[in-house]
């Protein structure tokens, strides 16, 4: 885009059959009941950290991840682990995309404001203290 000229023709690299084949593929992978479940925690963490054993960011949390999160959560490790030429979830795929899904959908409090606590260190808790299955 910074050269005087445009390309004359552009080539695709991908056709819009394998884009389709290559998502068809990802809901395919494979997610334990354990992986679930895992997502599962991380999520009620983010909305009542206290009954997850998690009294440590209660108070930097106001708003924490709906439902919704877990969706993407699950989704992005399933395309991660089809980037990663596998078929199946991991916690570290979960993990891989963790702070990108959550990142935005945990929204602190006026205390972690003042003490400089950001959504990122709250979900680095949360990856610390949850029970990796």
């Amino acid at each position: 885009m910074t050269a005087s000229e445009l390309p004359k023709e552009i080539q695709p690299e991908i056709s819009l059959t394998e884009i389709a084949k290559a998502r068809q593929t990802i809901r395919e992978i494979y997610v334990d009941e354990k992986i679930k479940n895992y997502v599962l925690d991380i999520i009620f963490a983010t909305r009542d950290p206290k009954n997850a054993g998690l009294k440590n960011i209660a108070d930097w949390i106001d708003f924490g991840a709906s439902p919704r999160a877990s969706i993407f959560l699950i989704t992005a490790a399933k395309a991660t682990a089809f980037l990663n030429h596998r078929g199946f979830v991991t916690p570290e795929d979960i993990r891989a995309v963790g702070f990108d899904v959550l990142r935005h959908r945990i929204i602190t409090t006026y205390e972690a404001e003042a003490e400089n606590i950001q959504s990122e260190d709250i979900i680095q808790q949360l990856f610390d203290q949850i029970v990796v299955p």
